[in-house]
C-alpha cells in the first residue's frame, strides 16, 4: 500500500498524484498483478477502498485479506506489506493523508491531539466504501477546492464515527437559520470565484464541520452542491440572453465549457446549447 509505483507487466497500471489544497495529499489509483510491497510504515494514515480483485497483506502479527468492495485503513508507524490475494490481482484508491490533515478533519469531536485508531484493518460497509471511492474521484477530477475540502472532511468524520476505537458523540446541531442564511447569501454573490470550506466556516464563525452539518441540515444540499446550482442558474440567465456558451462557463465560475455542460445537463437534463436554441425559438415566436 505504498505509493511506489512499480509496474512489472503489461497488466498493471498505476497513477500518483498530490492534491496541494489537502496538505500535499498523496493519492494512488492502481492495478497490481505481481507487485509486492515489502515490509514498510507509513508517516501518515493509509486509506483506500479495493474496487477489483483481493488485496493481502501482513499486519500487526495478521495476514488479513481485502476483498472488492472493502475498505482498508492503516494506522501511521505501523508496519505492514502489500500483494494480491488472487492470481488476477486487484485494484484500489488510496488516500495518504497527513497526520495533521486527519487531525484538523476530526478536532471538533476528538481534540487536536488525538488520533483516530481503527482496530479492524479491514472495514465491510458498503455504503461508505461507496463514498470513500467518491471522495478519491472528486478529489482527482474536480476543480472545486469546496468540493474536495467537503467531500473529504465529511467521509474522514464519517469513517471516524463509525469505526474508530472511541467512537465520538456529535453534540446534536440546532436550527441556525440565519447563519447558512448568511452562507447562501455569500455564495450567490461570489458564485464566480474559487471558494474554499475555510472561507465558509470563518464567515459563519462555525467549525468546518458544524458547518457543513447544519448546512445540509437547512439546505438539504452540501455547500459545494448549492454553489454549483447557484451557477447554473445564473448561466441558464446569461444563456437565455445569448451570451456565448464559452463565455457563460467563465463568467459564471466553470473551468470551461465542457464543465459548465456536465454539471448543466446533470441539473436542467438539457445541455446549455440544447438550452440556448430552446431560448431563441420562444423568442422569436414572441416576435412573430
Amino acid at each position: 500500500m505504498s505509493p511506489a509505483l512499480n509496474t512489472k507487466c503489461c497488466e498493471e497500471r498505476a497513477k500518483f498524484w498530490r492534491d496541494p489544497t489537502l496538505n500535499n495529499l498523496e493519492m494512488l489509483r492502481a492495478t497490481y498483478v505481481t507487485q509486492n510491497f515489502s515490509r514498510h510504515t507509513h508517516e501518515g494514515y493509509a486509506i483506500g477502498v479495493i474496487e477489483q480483485g483481493i488485496q493481502q497483506f501482513t499486519y500487526q502479527g495478521a495476514i488479513h485479506r481485502a476483498p472488492a468492495g472493502s475498505i482498508v485503513v492503516i494506522h501511521p508507524g505501523e508496519v505492514h506489506t502489500g500483494h494480491a490475494g488472487t492470481p488476477s490481482g486487484w485494484t484500489y484508491r488510496m488516500l495518504y493523508p497527513e497526520v495533521s490533515l486527519v487531525q484538523r478533519a476530526t478536532a471538533e469531536f476528538m481534540g487536536q491531539k488525538q488520533l483516530p485508531y481503527f482496530p479492524n484493518p479491514v472495514i465491510q460497509d458498503q455504503q461508505l466504501a461507496a463514498q470513500l471511492r467518491q471522495l478519491h474521484i472528486v478529489i482527482e477530477n474536480s476543480t472545486s477546492v469546496l468540493e474536495r475540502e467537503s467531500c473529504f472532511l465529511w467521509t474522514i468524520a464519517q469513517l471516524v464515527r463509525r469505526y474508530g476505537d472511541r467512537r465520538p458523540y456529535l453534540v446534536p446541531i440546532r436550527q441556525e437559520h440565519q447563519v447558512v442564511q448568511r452562507i447562501q447569501d455569500y455564495l450567490r454573490a461570489n458564485y464566480a470565484n474559487s471558494i474554499s470550506l475555510e472561507q465558509l466556516a470563518y464567515i459563519a464563525n462555525l467549525k468546518p464541520l458544524r458547518l457543513l452539518r447544519s448546512f445540509r441540515r437547512e439546505v438539504g444540499l452540501p455547500p459545494h452542491a448549492y454553489l454549483v446550482q447557484v451557477r447554473v442558474t445564473r448561466a441558464k440567465a446569461m444563456l437565455s440572453l445569448g451570451v456565448p456558451i464559452a463565455q457563460v462557463a467563465a463568467d459564471t465560475g466553470f473551468t470551461d465549457q465542457s464543465h459548465l455542460t456536465r454539471h448543466f445537463k446533470r441539473l436542467v437534463g438539457v445541455t446549455p446549447r440544447q438550452y440556448t436554441l430552446g431560448c431563441c425559438k420562444n423568442v422569436q415566436d414572441l416576435l412573430l
